[in-house]
């Protein structure tokens, strides 16, 4: 009897339960994740090492460090899990696990031992897709929020402006066409010298300094009639700038360059973000991925967001970052609607929307 097979009870028991429990993965890059949800938003239990001190050492994720240190704590990490939410495997109605995108080596130690526990354990799995399971991190923080509704998805590989016209279907209505809003953050720590990762950093130092100093708008992102945008030309600017100063021997505000960028970025993601809402006739604009910690980002949103009369979702700052309850959000709503996967499972890299 095939996997498939063996687990088909198991798997309609889940499906016709009031609040099943599910076990979250995430391992799509520097967060060795799991996490224990009741129904569809209720989180027992959040587990998460991260990997940030390993990969500081040399300015950014490298990969293959990252998949062996997820090999290595990933069993600790399910089991913490587990002891937290103070249940059992045998508890467990169902698997989601992150399947793309992300770093391939790191998926593979996710899915693999999802994989595991569902044969060994007869239970149902389902591969979950990482940008979806952002989007579902709105879910956790608002009880009451429901599709359709306009997201803002901004993160170190990813800045899309998606219609969640239902819990598994979704429009892209804007993409960047470059750097994504956390890459470009990163680049631009590096240049200004401070530390990985680049975000929060660079968000420190910003307070500190006039975000009018350096002008660093363009006119493709200036434009909100086009979703779009592009943030390597603002990078850019920032590495020229600094670059240009050195050869004249002049100095540059630091601080001011920080703001001057963050500002940049802010008013791009904000107004594109809002104008797009309200050409698809959308209430309600979430935001999505790790940039939506930033909390220039959020308070900026949100004044755009009162004078368009829209609602602002964010979710909690526990649910910004990479984190298995979105996962398992995420694939208790998509098993709720029959999905599920065979242990032919494969992780990938791309994105679950591209044009």
């Amino acid at each position: 009897m095939n996997y498939f097979s063996r687990t088909k009870t198991a798997f309609e028991q889940y499906i016709n339960a009031e609040a099943p429990l599910t076990l979250g993965i995430e391992t799509s890059c520097d967060e060795t994740a799991a996490a224990i949800l009741r129904g569809g938003r209720e989180v027992l239990s959040m587990a998460v090492h991260t990997q940030i001190p390993i990969h500081r050492l040399y300015g950014g994720v490298v990969p293959e460090i990252a998949s062996r240190s997820h090999a290595e704590r990933i069993t600790a990490v399910v089991d913490e899990a587990l002891k937290s939410a103070g249940v059992s495997l045998d508890d467990i109605g169902a698997v989601a696990v992150t399947s793309s995108p992300g770093l391939i080596g790191a998926l593979l130690v996710g899915v693999s031992f999802a994989k595991g526990i569902a044969m060994a354990k007869n239970l149902p799995m389902l591969g979950v897709n990482h940008i979806e399971g952002h989007i579902a991190a709105n879910y956790l923080t608002y009880e009451g929020l429901e599709p359709p509704f306009m997201c803002l998805i901004a993160s170190g590989g990813h800045s899309h402006i998606v219609l969640v016209k239902d819990y598994d279907e979704f429009e892209l209505a804007g993409r960047t066409r470059d750097d994504a809003a956390g890459e470009a953050f990163d680049k631009v720590a590096r240049a200004l010298g401070l530390p990985y990762p680049g975000g929060p950093e660079v968000e420190k130092l910003a307070r500190e300094g006039n975000s009018s100093a350096y002008p660093l708008h363009t006119p493709f992102n200036a434009d909100t009639t086009n979703f779009d945008f592009s943030f390597s030309g603002v990078k850019t600017a920032v590495v020229n700038l600094m670059h240009n100063a050195e050869q004249k021997g002049e100095s540059v505000n630091r601080a001011d360059l920080a703001a001057s960028f963050q500002h940049s970025v802010v008013e791009t993601l904000s107004k594109k973000a809002v104008a797009a809402a309200l050409a698809y006739n959308m209430k309600t604009l979430a935001l999505a991925g790790g940039v939506s910690a930033n909390s220039v980002l959020r308070e900026r949103l949100q004044k755009e967001c009162d004078k368009a009369n829209l609602r602002f979702c964010r979710p909690d700052m526990r649910f910004c970052t990479d984190n298995a309850a979105m996962i398992a959000c995420q694939g208790y709503y998509r098993m709720k609607k029959g999905e599920r996967s065979d242990l032919d499972l494969n992780p990938s890299a791309e994105s679950f929307l591209s044009r």
